[in-house]
């Protein structure tokens, strides 16, 4: 089972911007994909963005452009740099792995971590 641990979370103001960090630990299968999920108060949890073990990324219609996912293979690290934060993005940030293919969907990730707290005033 893959461990990980997010960091960075905090409160800011509309327009601010924050960088959530993953540490994970174990070896990675060889083909792998990292997510970042966002869980709003009242609301199930959805992708965000993810990134695939070649690098590519895939970032949901609301975000895009205001935030980028990215991997530190060296420092078994994965980013979420958002900017420009609404109100909206507010909630319970998530990271999550999986071996194989990418998807967006949480129900097919079964590695998370607790997550970190993310909350944006207006």
């Amino acid at each position: 089972q893959v461990q990980l641990v997010e960091s960075g979370g905090g409160s800011v103001q509309a327009g601010g911007s924050l960088r959530l960090s993953c540490a994970y630990s174990k070896i990675m299968s060889t083909s792998y994909c990292m997510g970042w999920f966002h869980q709003a108060p009242g609301k199930e949890r959805e992708g965000v963005a993810i990134i695939s073990n070649s690098g590519s990324t895939t970032y949901e219609d609301s975000v895009k452009g205001r935030f980028t996912i990215s991997k530190d293979k060296a420092k078994d690290t994965v980013y979420l740099q958002m900017n420009d934060l609404t109100p909206e993005d507010t909630g319970m940030y998530y990271c999550a792995a999986r071996g194989g293919s990418c998807f967006m969907s949480q129900t097919f990730y079964y590695d998370w971590g607790q997550g970190t707290q993310v909350t944006v005033s207006s």
